[in-house]
């Protein structure tokens, strides 16, 4: 791992460390603890773990009602409990996985995790969604994947730590252009309309030296990310009420949610 990724705070590693887990480092704990400190609870632990069950009960959805068997989970941060895969496999026979994060502490931590057989059907690459190519032209992405049939993309809150100068729609569509009709995307992003002006502030402010910027967007250039795709009930909605199991007690609408199919 680089001297800059351990002295600069990651996403991945202070997301971890939201979800209570401890594959993260005191730098990451300084951000996330100043992160809490500023905006509270319902911005930071609340959030995350109501976007980690959302990211549940799309696998399964995807995974149990669509029939797809192949998944690219982009910005997968560190393992965690019911990650996509193990989802995945509850409801359909050796699914195939791709985990990608820029972090590369992810793959070392994510890897020793993986059983031998999970290895068969399941790979993790260290690589940046900004440079599609490098993902989707990958050896292991081409052994796992088989692009002529349905496959659900996963941007789950990775968006809003992509600039616009980055331009997002461009990465969303070189992956819709690889993808078979009857594929998926599945996006949850922070939504300027659920978050007052100050907070956001404050949050932007935060991951300001962080290795990727805080981007807040509105509904309306969220579901522009959409385009090509058809939303499937219940559209573009605040994470928590995207098909509620009744794991979510609340819903913050500070994240909102979709996903769409390839037609």
């Amino acid at each position: 791992m680089s001297t800059e990724s351990v002295e600069r705070p990651s996403p991945a590693r202070m997301y971890d460390y939201f979800l209570h887990g401890t594959n993260n480092y005191p730098v990451d704990r300084a951000a996330a603890e100043a992160v809490i400190g500023r905006v509270g609870q319902t911005l930071t632990r609340d959030v995350v773990w109501e976007n980690r069950r959302f990211l549940g009960r799309v696998v399964r959805y995807l995974a149990a009602e669509c029939g797809i068997r192949q998944f690219i989970d982009i910005g997968a941060g560190l393992p965690s409990q019911e990650n996509t895969h193990q989802v995945a496999q509850r409801a359909v026979t050796a699914p195939r996985v791709i985990y990608v994060d820029n972090d590369p502490a992810v793959a070392e931590h994510g890897t020793r995790l993986l059983t031998a057989q999970e290895r068969a059907n399941t790979a993790i690459l260290t690589a940046d969604l900004r440079d599609p190519a490098a993902i989707l032209d990958h050896p292991d992405t081409k052994a796992l994947i088989d692009f002529s049939q349905p496959v659900a993309v996963l941007f789950i809150a990775v968006f809003h730590f992509v600039r616009d100068s980055e331009d997002p729609a461009s990465i969303i569509r070189a992956f819709r252009d690889r993808m078979a009709p009857g594929s998926y995307l599945a996006l949850s992003h922070l939504a300027v309309e659920g978050s007052p002006a100050e907070e956001r502030a404050l949050m932007e402010e935060s991951y300001r030296n962080a290795t990727a910027p805080m981007v807040y967007r509105s509904t309306t250039a969220i579901r522009q990310l959409f385009d090509g795709f058809i939303l499937v009930p219940p559209g573009l909605v605040p994470t928590g009420r995207w098909r509620p199991d009744g794991t979510d007690a609340t819903s913050t609408e500070r994240m909102y949610a979709g996903v769409g199919r390839k037609p």
